[in-house]
């Protein structure tokens, strides 16, 4: 596990790479609105990931401190979309990830980002996983996205869940599926609903990368 630096434009971001020598692809990990690279619910998946599916993992900051500290930045989905596409080409171009297939997983408003930027460089994208996600804040990219898409929304976080089936209706037929954990809310705190989400994500991503 590497801590390092992501240059994004005029700005650096901490970030967190960890790819395994038989990672079979890398899944680069966009928090939600208000978290960090450090989100403990991103943590758990990605450790899930690294350990039970050969992937590797990228998780860095969207924003830097000065930028989070304005309640604005959080939810500037073009500005977000932009550093995860930097990202992208920053993890593609260095020498233990290079040319290997990413995923993207997105929480909240990094779903939103996560989306866009499948449309702005698919070149690079395989697939893409929405946690508790807001794939509606991608509004005009929906009809556009082209690589498979996971939504995972708990049961219980009805206005998201609404908002989810909201932005399916509007995604190509055939490209994204909606899976509802039962009973769990916005943070999938309850008993047994994150371990759900992370095998959810691991079978998806297997599925999609074809290994």
């Amino acid at each position: 596990m590497t801590e390092t630096l992501l240059h994004a434009g005029d700005v650096e971001l901490a970030a967190t790479l960890d790819v395994p020598a038989d990672a079979g692809g890398v899944i680069v990990f966009a928090h939600g609105a208000g978290s960090s690279r450090l989100s403990p619910r991103n943590l758990a998946v990605a450790e899930y990931l690294r350990q039970t599916g050969h992937f590797g993992t990228l998780l860095f900051d969207l924003l830097t401190p000065h930028e989070d500290a304005t309640y604005e930045n959080r939810f500037d989905i073009g500005l977000l979309t932009e550093r995860l596409v930097a990202a992208c080409r920053w993890l593609h171009a260095r020498p233990e990830s290079e040319g290997a297939p990413l995923g993207l997983f997105g929480a909240s408003t990094g779903a939103a980002a996560a989306l866009r930027a499948s449309v702005a460089i698919p070149e690079f994208i395989t697939a893409v996983v929405s946690r508790g996600g807001r794939p509606d804040l991608a509004a005009g990219a929906l009809p556009l996205v082209a690589v498979p898409t996971l939504l995972i929304v708990g049961g219980a976080d009805y206005q998201v869940l609404e908002l989810n089936h909201r932005a399916l209706s509007m995604m190509p037929g055939g490209i994204a599926r909606l899976e509802v954990v039962p009973g769990a809310t916005h943070l999938f705190e309850e008993r047994g609903a994150l371990e759900q989400v992370a095998r959810l994500t691991r079978d998806f991503f297997t599925e999609t990368f074809a290994f």
